[in-house]
């Protein structure tokens, strides 16, 4: 089976499952993750904090903001520009974020985007993960383009549901891996490969 019918397969399994989650579920995982991210010492660490506004089929980010938030944390958030390509600017209340493609509510065309780099730490959607860090996204390739595979970047921290994560996340070189990933079950470390070790749940 072609690596594209292989995405498409899991990306429309994930979009059934995604909706069979209720409110109460979706909430409290939402909150589990909060506390899971900012229980790591790369959040402590982090700079700045990269977060997106989830859209309504994705795990709620809303505990993630406050807890931001309350660690004081400056806030960037996702916006794509000009030729397609993702940014990052300001924005530190959520509520200030505008309609933007697709419903997805990003910083006003206005404020000017700004680079992201060692000592950042950005939260990244996915559709499905796997234990090696490989992520599926929705299919636009946005983040593998901002983040591409070999070059130096802030931590990458996918989050989703338990469900989400996956035996193996069809993928190909052009897919940037991911540092670790946050469920409501714990988090999932991707050590270097150099190293020769598995990943690390705890």
């Amino acid at each position: 089976m072609e690596l594209a019918e292989r995405k498409r397969r899991l990306r429309a399994a994930m979009a059934l499952r995604r909706g069979e989650v209720g409110e109460d579920e979706a909430r409290e995982a939402g909150e589990a993750v909060a506390r899971q991210l900012a229980a790591m010492p790369e959040f402590g660490a982090a700079r700045r904090v990269a977060l997106y506004a989830a859209l309504p089929d994705e795990l709620p980010t809303a505990a993630v903001y406050r807890s931001a938030r309350a660690h004081a944390k400056p806030l960037l958030w996702p916006r794509v520009g000009d030729a397609d390509a993702l940014e990052f600017a300001p924005c530190p209340r959520q509520e200030d974020l505008v309609p933007g493609r697709h419903g997805v509510r990003v910083p006003a065309p206005h404020i000017p985007a700004e680079p992201l780099g060692d000592g950042d730490l950005v939260v990244v959607p996915g559709v499905a993960f796997d234990a090696c860090g490989a992520r599926l996204g929705r299919g636009g390739g946005h983040y593998d383009r901002a983040f591409p595979p070999g070059a130096a970047a802030p931590l990458l921290v996918g989050v989703g549901y338990a469900f989400q994560l996956v035996e193996t996340v069809p993928c190909d070189a052009r897919d940037r891996r991911l540092d670790c990933i946050v469920t409501e079950a714990g988090v999932l470390r991707s050590p270097p490969r150099a190293q020769g070790r598995g990943p690390e749940l705890r």
